[in-house]
């Protein structure tokens, strides 16, 4: 390969900024001459990326929520579009995100550059139709779930299971003590994950039921209770605390975790998360959890005409087990009643807990062994080789 070989990296929120950051890791350790541009946040910049838009401003879910964005959606588009243009790269990467990914290859498309899409939308679970665009626009994709290679492969597009990335990243050798000790908590204490997401939309709208679910374990627990709430990158813990905390958290321990994210997850004795790539993080660190979900309901009512029927659940922690492993709520079941009583029972030894770690450990080995970043830099560079 020449030098300076340019690629454009394009991740839209905080689990895609990460696996793009250990992806572009990998390139640049069989390459380091590439230079890299493109759309993410903190994990990109930090391997030296360079930002041409902060992903920050358009990490939305829902179409309510898209609505109100659009003006940063058509400057990113822009900002993107117009460096594309002026300096084609030799390669572009999409990591998920789809909808604006898709209008961002279609314009790459007319300047003859190479698409590689890691870390492919969920098509298998809605919007199925999307599989034909992907057919279309990208060259070849590296997906990250057990089925998905056979799902795409079936509808003819050239698709490669890498593994999962949270394989390589996700682990902790630090002990519940040890976590105590740092962040000076009672080792004696029960911990407790809140996990409402890394978007400003998300932590309004689902803190404040996560916060009254927390008075109801610390009212009615003979423990010390203490809630432990990561901060994504793609928030500050100023939004995190004006999401809810200062309103509904008092009275609370609720403690603002910045760092050491993983040993967090793995200090806890359950969780409460929001459904996304983050229950794959606790199933691969053993925590037991109640995984919930909720949008606008204007944003629902378009999802129920979109999603395949035949999905029978919605956590990826489920979905690669096909069994009903982890709760699931949705919608009008979130609650703090609701969260209270699948919490309680994994908060001490109990026939359903001992059913979840089993489950947990059936998900791990499905999800094979490490790798990702490698396996799928390599499927990236044989695009520009």
């Amino acid at each position: 390969m020449s030098k300076q070989k340019k690629v454009m990296i394009i991740a839209g929120e905080a689990s895609g900024d990460l696996h793009g950051a250990r992806l572009v890791t990998a390139m640049q350790a069989e390459n380091p001459e590439l230079s890299f541009c493109g759309m993410g946040g903190k994990e990109l910049a930090a391997v030296g990326v360079e930002l041409l838009f902060d992903a920050k401003r358009i990490a939305v879910v829902g179409i309510a929520e898209v609505v109100s964005h659009l003006p940063d959606i058509f400057r990113a588009q822009k900002t993107l579009r117009k460096r594309m243009k002026e300096d084609r790269p030799d390669l572009l990467i999409l990591i998920d995100f789809p909808d604006f990914n898709f209008l961002l290859a279609k314009f790459a498309q007319k300047f003859e550059i190479p698409i590689y899409y890691y870390i492919s939308p969920q098509v298998w679970a809605w919007r199925s139709g999307r599989v034909a665009t992907m057919k279309k626009l990208v060259d070849k994709i590296g997906v990250i779930l057990p089925f998905e290679e056979q799902f795409f492969r079936k509808n003819g597009v050239a698709a490669s299971y890498v593994g999962h990335p949270l394989l390589d990243s996700v682990k902790s050798d630090c002990s519940k003590e040890d976590f105590c000790n740092q962040y000076g908590i009672n080792a004696d204490s029960l911990l407790i994950g809140l996990l409402p997401g890394s978007r400003r939309k998300e932590i309004a709208s689902l803190l404040p039921v996560l916060l009254q679910t927390a008075r109801k374990v610390t009212e009615q627990s003979d423990r010390k209770v203490t809630f432990l709430l990561p901060v994504a990158s793609t928030l500050t813990k100023e939004e995190v605390l004006a999401g809810g905390v200062e309103e509904f958290g008092q009275g609370l321990d609720v403690r603002l975790i910045t760092e050491n994210r993983y040993d967090m997850m793995a200090a806890c004795d359950a969780a409460l998360v929001v459904s996304g790539t983050v229950t794959l993080e606790l199933a691969l660190l053993d925590t037991p959890m109640v995984v919930f979900y909720k949008v606008s309901w204007s944003t629902y009512r378009l999802g129920k005409l979109l999603v395949n029927k035949d999905l029978k659940y919605f956590s990826l922690v489920n979905l690669i087990a096909d069994d009903s492993v982890v709760t699931e709520l949705a919608q009008e079941k979130v609650t703090a009643e609701n969260l209270f009583a699948e919490l309680s029972p994994l908060l001490s030894a109990s026939p359903q807990k001992e059913k979840m770690l089993q489950g947990l450990e059936i998900v791990r080995k499905r999800m094979g062994t490490a790798g990702a970043s490698a396996k799928s830099a390599e499927l990236a560079l044989s695009l520009i080789r």
